[in-house]
């Protein structure tokens, strides 16, 4: 097992070393090619379909790891799925905990590599943060990440342009837990709750106020018929 293990950590190595040279000749090179910018109308989601009775958790992930076992099961106690947008500096560190998300039916989402303000950003520097991300999670888990949520909300026509042309939906909120800046359980159960409805998408992290509420706040969605499931399912507009 030791063997098995000590191989398994050379590899998951491996790949961070190769993301992170990736990362710095696309941030520093003089060499850029021109992106071929399409869906150009398209806007960020800031709510998804309100038809279904569903309503999205959106969990940004760069700390709080040793919160994240609790969520997940929480989560599995009561039946409900949810995007957790990883920072690729988290990823790289944490290949078991974006196992267990994927074992537990949930999605992964980018939230980009070291959480810069995307808005700041010119096209290649975007797309450095961006395709770090994805190209890490797919090399550590296998799975393809179509969903960009900008660090802070942050983010310019560029970044939407950069995401729009690898592929990816761009991704904000309708309703704010702030559990990162005011660390009371009873504040983000009233903001993740409070009229609440059909379509909206709650963001949130692994804090332990939010662990303590998560389990309430599930309950009440439950109790008024709304169906937590992940970004992707909710701004589908398929009915399932």
């Amino acid at each position: 097992m030791k063997k098995v293990s000590k191989f398994a950590s050379a590899i998951t190595n491996v790949i961070i070393i190769t993301m992170l040279l990736t990362l710095t000749l696309v941030s520093f090179s003089g060499q850029y090619s021109s992106f071929v910018f399409t869906q150009n109308n398209d806007r960020p989601y800031y709510k998804g379909n309100t038809s279904r009775g569903e309503v999205a958790l959106m969990i940004n992930v760069y700390w709080g790891t040793e919160y994240i076992d609790g969520m997940l099961e929480t989560l599995a106690k009561h039946d409900a799925k949810a995007t957790f947008f990883v920072g690729g500096s988290w990823a790289a560190k944490n290949k078991e905990y974006l196992d267990k998300m994927l074992e537990g039916g949930h999605e992964l989402g980018n939230h980009g590599y070291f959480h810069k303000d995307h808005a700041k950003l010119d096209a290649k520097q975007n797309e450095a943060e961006i395709t770090s991300t994805n190209t890490l999670v797919k090399g550590l888990t296998g799975y393809n990440i179509t969903l960009f949520a900008p660090p802070s909300g942050s983010f310019s026509d560029t970044t939407l342009k950069v995401a729009y042309a690898q592929g990816m939906s761009v991704i904000m909120w309708s309703r704010d837990t702030i559990d990162w800046r005011d660390k009371d359980s009873s504040l983000v159960y009233s903001r993740a709750t409070n009229k609440i409805g059909a379509g909206d998408m709650i963001l949130m992290h692994p804090t332990a106020h939010t662990l303590a509420a998560l389990g309430e706040i599930l309950a009440y969605y439950k109790k008024n018929n709304l169906t937590p499931v992940t970004v992707s399912q909710i701004i589908s507009q398929e009915i399932i």
